[in-house]
């Protein structure tokens, strides 16, 4: 399904450039999107910006295991204007999984402790800003779905 606002509401935040959050600056020259997603690093954390580049999953992509961040959330924003894919589930089973076509021009916020799979590309490389939470304790769950347990995706 196309990535909206409203379908990704109980994951997360969208990142688009949204018109209605935006004024110019810099003498009129620079149109500033403000504010579009809040970083939560959670306790004993920081924010810090990555950079992940993505390469694709064969396809059709088998979705065999999930994660989470239970200490921050993590936005992810493409860096170039390719669609691209994004599974999130609201609990850690392959029946649960929703998957997302976000256009080359939108990004999420994915709240944390939200179930989601590693990040799908559909270019043979894609590179994504990724903001998220360093700091003290373990912030990566993953959880294996039993044998014959998966969900797939059609191929693209």
């Amino acid at each position: 399904m196309p990535l909206t606002r409203e379908d990704f509401l109980a994951f997360g935040e969208v990142i688009e450039a949204d018109h209605a959050r935006s004024h110019l600056i810099n003498e009129g020259r620079t149109r500033r999107f403000h504010a579009l997603a809040t970083s939560v690093p959670g306790e004993d954390g920081e924010a810090i910006l990555s950079i992940f580049r993505g390469t694709p999953w064969p396809s059709p992509v088998t979705i065999r295991m999930l994660e989470r961040h239970p200490l921050g959330s993590q936005a992810f924003v493409p860096m170039e204007r390719h669609p691209w894919l994004l599974v999130v589930a609201d609990a850690p089973r392959a029946d649960a999984c929703r998957c997302f076509l976000a256009r080359g021009d939108q990004g999420v916020q994915i709240a944390r402790g939200v179930w989601h799979h590693p990040l799908l590309v559909l270019q043979p490389a894609q590179d994504f800003l990724v903001v998220d939470r360093a700091g003290e304790g373990n912030n990566l769950e993953e959880v294996w779905f039993s044998d014959g347990e998966a969900a797939t995706l059609a191929p693209v």
